[in-house]
């Protein structure tokens, strides 16, 4: 897997992030022209048990079938259950070298970084990209801390140049560029994607912005 190919216009998505079906929503994204999904079954509403399981393997399917790498949050098990490409964790999940010693060594990991000192760390210990943010104030995240802002991650960037970086956190059609042109090399959304009026338009209307 090309990591920075593969980042550049990353969605994250649980059925709590979405009014409509989840399973039409990563669709309509794969066809806008999403390059990597990530499972976040996480937080108020969020689907449980066996519910959480069938719809990660229906979403698994749709990925695997067009060639869309399938990222899970933070649960080793469900992500090995169904066969995903790798995994993302944050600063207080499952440490990452506990990780890579569950998982396949064909599987990425990627990890939350808010400062210098947590990406370097996520480097040494193996990651293979970082999750860099929030870079500004997002409603879509329970446990989201302070933004970092376009500052926080250029310090970043310069601290780890060669570290695939994609960037987290209220980024939309407004600011993305912005945020590539800091040092990323791509961007997350939840929201901008998951509760668009129109959502195939919607991602291909980001992928223009950061081409």
């Amino acid at each position: 897997m090309d990591i920075k190919q593969a980042i550049h216009l990353y969605f994250i998505m649980g059925s709590q992030n979405t009014q409509s079906d989840p399973i039409t929503v990563v669709k309509q994204a794969i066809e806008g022209g999403i390059t990597c999904f990530q499972y976040r079954e996480k937080g108020t509403g969020s689907k449980t048990g066996e519910e959480r399981v069938q719809l990660a393997q229906t979403l698994r399917d749709i990925c695997k079938d067009n060639n869309i790498p399938f990222i899970v949050n933070d649960d080793v098990e469900l992500g090995l259950i169904v066969e995903a490409d790798g995994f993302h964790i944050g600063q207080g999940d499952v440490p990452l070298k506990e990780v890579k010693r569950k998982i396949p060594p064909h599987m990425v990991v990627g990890v939350s970084t808010s400062t210098v000192e947590e990406s370097m760390q996520a480097m040494e210990d193996g990651a293979d990209y970082i999750g860099v943010g929030p870079i500004y104030r997002t409603d879509s995240k329970e446990d989201a801390i302070a933004p970092i802002h376009l500052t926080g991650l250029k310090e970043i960037k310069e601290a780890v140049p060669s570290m695939p970086i994609v960037a987290i956190s209220g980024i939309n059609e407004a600011n993305a560029r912005k945020v590539m042109e800091a040092g990323a090399d791509g961007i997350s959304l939840i929201s901008a994607i998951s509760q668009a009026d129109d959502v195939v338009q919607t991602t291909k209307n980001l992928r223009k912005q950061i081409s």
